[in-house]
């Protein structure tokens, strides 16, 4: 890349930087030493605010980069992604907003803990929050490095490395100083940024095709060099037993996990009703609906007008399509407008990235300091203490995943964030519904859930094509390749429920009837809520 793309881009980064260093620095004056407003930002926040910052940390860099680019390459299967993710979140607004906004009060182990024994509980779901977090922040992370670094024209080892701890320092500076007030703010603008972004790229790609939408698909067919199988099923999932499999197991796993999403259930407690939250998820579903209709026009575009040979010489995995796309849409290279252009698209990634990582590191280091912390101790940690703890975890948590990041740079970034769906989906969603609507469900039965969907997906990962046994693994050279699927949420996700049912079916403990009258009049009218 050119260096007045270079330039250009890093001087609009740098402007993002410096805006969001500045809202943290504004916001660490006021008084952070409560937990509630280090983790829920004092529940001030708006629903069209908390909708924003829930489309902020929900459209990542897999979202804008990773499903443009499988679109790009793949056609049709490239839009299992959008849809996924789109999908999900009616089992959000339907099964879990507005009673865990009145269930809990900064994470997922306050819900199931409602009417279980807290200890075990709470280790197991702060466990398994921690697990989530860190593998979605390996995904961004790769994003940083191999995405960012190659946008910007640093593709040496050096660069990459130099940009994964650079994004890891910043997240902890936005985390430790802000806590949710300020990674909220960031989330907003990063949003607003994304979706402005996507809107004029869509808005070029369909001024360019005369906004004839048939035109543009044929046109992408006819590049990708696979007629009209690129308009239909099958080109990249179709192919055998296997793969077909394993499409229904990132779909369950897309569907699913988005519910178990620790960062995303965080945000639910930003606000101050539970009516406000399931406002909160309409604003976020008609944001999130948009951007990803957008994606599958920013996909096909980048077939139609880049091409899939061009976009897979650039980046074997399709992430630079969207960039491509930009470059060609302003003029090509050399010309003024597909510089500017190229340079908005590298700046928002990098905010994309900045700004999803903040709030993922903010839900993990409330999980270790309220939950882990507070449960390991024998007496009952103060407020205080306790986001002093969290302040420190997220400085470890950031540590982790810049070392894992650097270890998986040559993983796909949509397909890194699709197993973190699933291990959400496994382990943290049996148990939320379990809690929730089952009026047997006892300690044991939420211990076993957790560590029952928790454990088999982490292992199946293991001894899966992604770790070993194939050029594309993350050891290529060793094979211990014992599970034939990418994604393990087909197996993983049954086991989770099955654990569930297990443990409380087992149990010598006899199920609190009080205590899940109590939640569930809590849960559904929102008396004695938090």
């Amino acid at each position: 890349m050119s260096g007045d793309h270079q330039t250009l881009a890093l001087l609009l980064f740098s402007t993002f930087v410096a805006v969001t260093l500045g809202i943290t620095t504004w916001v660490s004056r006021h008084r952070q030493g409560s937990a509630e407003e280090f983790y829920a930002g004092g529940r001030l926040f708006s629903p069209m605010e908390n909708g924003f910052a829930i489309a902020g940390d929900y459209m990542s860099a897999a979202s804008f980069l990773g499903i443009s680019g499988l679109i790009a390459l793949y056609g049709y299967d490239g839009m299992l992604y959008s849809v996924g993710f789109l999908v999900a979140w009616l089992v959000v607004l339907f099964l879990v907003a507005e009673l865990v906004r009145n269930c809990g009060r900064f994470t997922l182990a306050d819900v199931v803990a409602a009417r279980m024994r807290e200890r075990p509980v709470r280790i197991a779901a702060g466990t398994s929050s921690v697990t989530v977090s860190v593998l979605y922040l390996v995904a961004q992370m790769v994003g940083a490095g191999s995405l960012v670094a190659l946008l910007l024209g640093g593709t040496t080892e050096a660069a990459r490395t130099w940009t994964v701890i650079g994004v890891g320092a910043l997240m902890v500076v936005y985390v430790s100083l802000g806590g949710m007030r300020a990674t909220t703010w960031i989330q907003i603008v990063k949003a607003v940024l994304l979706l402005g972004g996507t809107v004029a790229l869509t808005t070029l790609v369909l001024v360019r095709f005369h906004g004839d939408f048939d035109r543009l698909l044929r046109t992408a067919a006819e590049r990708s060099g696979h007629g009209e199988a690129f308009l239909a099923p099958g080109l990249a999932y179709g192919g055998d037993w296997t793969s077909r499999l394993d499409f229904i197991s990132l779909g369950l796993a897309l569907v699913l996990g988005t519910a178990g999403l620790p960062h995303i259930l965080s945000r639910f407690y930003t606000v101050p009703t539970a009516r406000a939250a399931r406002r909160s998820v309409v604003w976020s579903i008609g944001l999130i609906g948009g951007f990803y209709l957008m994606t599958i026009v920013l996909g096909f575009g980048a077939a139609a007008l880049v091409g899939p040979d061009a976009v897979r010489a650039s980046n074997a995995a399709g992430n630079t399509a969207v960039p491509l796309l930009a470059l060609d849409l302003g003029g090509g290279a050399g010309s003024t407008g597909g510089t500017v252009l190229f340079a908005v698209v590298a700046a928002i990634a990098f905010a994309t990235i900045l700004a999803v990582v903040a709030g993922i590191t903010l839900a993990s280091s409330a999980s270790v300091a309220h939950d882990l912390y507070a449960s390991l101790r024998r007496r009952r940690a103060e407020p205080r203490s306790e986001v002093a703890v969290a302040r420190a975890a997220a400085v470890g948590i950031g540590a982790v995943a810049i070392g894992l990041g650097l270890l998986a740079r040559d993983l796909n970034v949509a397909f890194l964030v699709g197993l973190a769906f699933a291990v959400a989906a496994s382990a943290n969603l049996p148990v939320l519904l379990y809690s929730l609507f089952w009026r047997g469900f006892t300690t044991r039965g939420a211990v076993w859930s957790v560590y029952g969907g928790l454990v088999p997906a982490v292992v199946l990962v293991l001894l899966s094509p992604v770790v070993s046994g194939s050029p594309q693994s993350l050891f290529p050279d060793v094979d211990f390749q014992y599970f034939p699927l990418q994604n393990p949420g087909l197996v993983s996700v049954p086991l989770g429920f099955l654990a569930g049912w297990l443990g409380t079916v087992t149990s010598p403990e006899l199920p609190d009837e009080a205590k899940h009258a109590e939640t569930e009049v809590r849960s559904l009218t929102g008396a004695g809520a938090v």
